[in-house]
C-alpha cells in the first residue's frame, strides 16, 4: 500500500514508556493508569475522569449509572457508528434516531420532537472531532416543556432533575466549542483511543464526568470504576496495601478497565498533543483543503467556525452529484492505486442489526445523502507531502472517470 490509511504513530517515547511499564513490575490497572486519569481531567477541564478499554464501555457504563433500562428511550443520530446504538441496546432501552445536519452532526432542531416522556438522555455524537451546537442544545432541555415531560426513575435521573447530555466524544479530543475544551460540553463524555484515533492507547477510552454541583463528581468516579471491574470494590491498586486483599463485589459489574501499559502510550501522546499532533494533522487538512479548493465536486468539510474547533480526526470529503454506486466506483479506483481510503460511518439505519428492529434510512433523507458520497481521505501524523499528493491525484483521476 502507498498510502495506508490510519496507521498510529508508534516512535521510540511510546516503546520507551511500554518498556518502562513492563519492568515497573505492573501492568494491569494501576499508578499509571491512575496519573493519566489526573491528566485527562486536567487537560479537558472535566471534574473526573475514568480510564477503560474503550469509549464504547464508557457509554454504556455511563448510561448504567443513570438507569438507563428497558422502556427507556434515547436518542441519537442516524449517522453515527454503531457502537454508539449497541449500548443502548444493552441495556434494554431503545434508540431513537435524528437526522443530521449538512455537517455530518444531529440537528438540534429536530430532537424536540422526538423526545417523549420515555427519553432519559441525549447522546449527540461529535463526528469528526467536530462538536455540535451544545448551546443549542441546552436550550431545548431547558424549556418548559421539555422539562415537564421529564420522568425520572432512578435516583440519578431524580437528582439531575432532566434529560442527561451524554456526548459520544469518540473523535473529539481537544476539540473546542465557544472556547470550552470538549470534555466539559455535556454531563459526561466518552473518548476514544483506538489505534485509529488521534491519541491512540491501542485499544481504550476515558469517560470525563462534568455533572453540576449537586452531584460529587468523583463519588460518581468511584462508582463507575467499581462498575468497569466485576463490582469490585477495589481495584488491583488498592488490594496490594497491607491487609488490603479483602474486597466486595457491590454489583454484578463489568470487565472493562484500562491497564498501565495502555496508559503509559496515552500519557506520552497526550503531553505532546496540542504542540505537535494536533498542529500535524491541522496541517494535513489544510494541504488537502488547498488541493482540493479549485475542484467544483469537492465538498470540502469545514473543521473550524466563529464557534468550533475540529481536532481534525477523520477528513471527510463528499463528492457533489454523487450516488452512492458511483462513489463506491470512485472508491475502487483509488483503492486500484493503492491509496487507502474509508467511508465514514454506514448511517445506523442501513445495517442489518438496525433493519431488523424497524429502522428505515428513508427516514433520515439528509443522513442518506451525506453518506452516499462521503468519502474519507487518509489523514495519520507521519504521512508525508508526497504521500498527500499521491492521495490527491488517485481521488482527481476517479472522479474525473466515473463522473466524466
Amino acid at each position: 500500500m502507498r498510502v495506508p490509511f490510519s496507521p498510529p504513530r508508534m516512535d521510540q517515547k511510546m516503546a520507551d514508556a511500554v518498556v518502562d511499564t513492563l519492568y515497573s513490575g505492573w501492568i494491569t490497572t494501576g499508578p499509571k493508569t491512575r496519573k493519566l486519569e489526573e491528566e485527562l481531567a486536567k487537560y479537558t477541564g472535566g471534574k473526573a475522569a475514568v480510564c477503560l478499554n474503550s469509549a464504547t464501555a464508557g457509554l454504556e457504563l455511563a448510561l448504567r449509572w443513570f438507569g438507563v433500562s428497558e422502556g427507556d428511550e434515547v436518542i441519537l443520530p442516524a449517522y453515527t457508528y454503531c457502537a454508539t446504538a449497541n449500548v443502548v441496546m444493552h441495556c434494554g432501552a431503545t434508540p431513537v434516531l435524528v437526522d443530521i445536519q449538512d455537517d455530518f452532526n444531529i440537528d438540534v432542531s429536530k430532537i424536540a420532537a422526538a423526545i417523549t416522556e420515555k427519553t432519559k438522555v441525549i447522546m449527540p455524537v461529535d463526528i469528526a472531532g467536530m462538536p455540535i451546537d451544545y448551546d443549542e442544545l441546552q436550550a431545548v432541555l431547558a424549556s418548559d416543556n421539555i422539562k415537564g415531560l421529564f420522568s425520572p426513575k432512578s435516583a440519578e435521573q431524580t437528582k439531575l432533575g432532566r434529560i442527561m447530555v451524554l456526548a459520544d466524544a469518540a473523535h473529539s479530543i481537544g476539540a473546542t466549542y465557544k472556547g470550552k475544551m470538549s470534555g466539559t460540553l455535556a454531563d459526561m463524555s466518552s473518548f476514544s483511543f483506538h489505534a485509529v484515533k488521534n491519541l491512540p492507547t491501542a485499544e481504550g477510552g476515558s469517560v470525563i464526568i462534568n455533572l453540576p454541583e449537586q452531584f460529587d463528581s468523583h463519588a460518581v468516579q468511584k462508582q463507575l470504576k467499581v462498575k468497569s471491574l466485576h463490582g469490585q470494590s477495589k481495584d488491583a491498586l488498592e488490594k496490594t496495601k497491607a491487609g488490603g486483599w479483602r474486597y466486595d463485589i457491590t454489583e454484578p459489574g463489568y470487565k472493562c478497565n484500562m491497564t498501565d501499559i495502555q496508559a503509559a502510550l496515552g500519557l506520552v501522546e497526550l503531553e505532546r498533543y496540542d504542540d505537535d499532533m494536533l498542529v500535524r494533522r491541522k496541517e494535513i487538512f489544510d494541504k488537502y483543503n488547498e488541493a482540493l479548493s479549485n475542484y467544483s465536486w469537492a465538498n470540502i468539510p469545514v473543521y473550524k467556525t466563529e464557534d468550533k474547533q475540529s481536532c481534525f480526526h477523520i477528513y471527510m470529503l463528499r463528492i457533489n452529484g454523487a450516488l452512492e454506486e458511483q462513489r463506491d466506483q470512485i472508491i475502487d479506483k483509488i483503492s486500484a492505486e493503492k491509496v487507502a481510503v474509508n467511508v465514514h460511518f454506514q448511517p445506523i439505519p442501513l445495517l442489518t442489526a438496525y433493519k431488523k428492529f424497524g429502522y428505515k434510512m428513508s427516514d433520515y433523507p439528509v443522513a442518506w445523502n451525506n453518506y452516499q458520497n462521503e468519502i474519507t481521505l487518509p489523514v495519520f501524523y507521519d504521512i508525508t507531502d508526497e504521500q498527500i499528493w499521491w492521495v490527491v491525484d488517485a481521488l482527481v483521476n476517479a472522479v474525473d472517470s466515473v463522473l466524466k
